[in-house]
């Protein structure tokens, strides 16, 4: 029995209401939701799958890839934003060769996109697999990739 099936199964006389929860449950146990679950979810809801991405892609809490091992999250809250936080994301996008929401290739870095860490006093603010990195500029973002490259998820600083 599949993931979505088992999710499914949750829930009595499952239809289009029970879509975002079932969205919901998928990526929790699986960490997005992927292609496969989308057919799926359809077939079970009895839904169109781009009704299903309609919806997915219209919340911010929905994936469709999986983290890489190093997850950065870049705030872009008000004082992050007027503390340059939009060149640090850009720098991230044109260094990873990805964009906000995606994972790299290789599986090494995704970049997710936060309205707000909490840490507004180090502004501009990344973390990355929960290690907090203050007062960021687009020219820090080269040396702290290098730096995660060369550990192991596992490690922390």
């Amino acid at each position: 029995m599949s993931v979505v099936e088992k999710i499914i199964k949750r829930f009595s006389n499952p239809g289009r209401d029970s879509l975002i929860p079932v969205l919901q449950a998928v990526q929790e146990e699986q960490g997005f939701i992927s292609r496969e679950s989308v057919i799926e979810i359809g077939k079970a809801l009895n839904l169109p799958a781009s009704k299903i991405y309609g919806v997915a892609t219209f919340y911010n809490q929905f994936r469709f890839s999986p983290y890489g091992k190093w997850n950065i999250q870049i705030c872009r809250g008000t004082a992050c934003h007027v503390k340059g936080s939009a060149n640090v994301l850009s720098r991230l996008e044109r260094e990873l060769s990805i964009v906000a929401g995606e994972t790299t290739r290789d599986g090494m870095f995704s970049i997710e996109v936060v309205a707000c860490i909490g840490a507004c006093g180090l502004a501009p603010v990344i973390a990355i697999n929960g290690n907090f990195h203050a007062k960021v500029t687009p020219d820090d973002i080269p040396g702290i990739l290098e730096h995660y490259r060369n550990l192991e998820p596992e490690e922390k600083e």
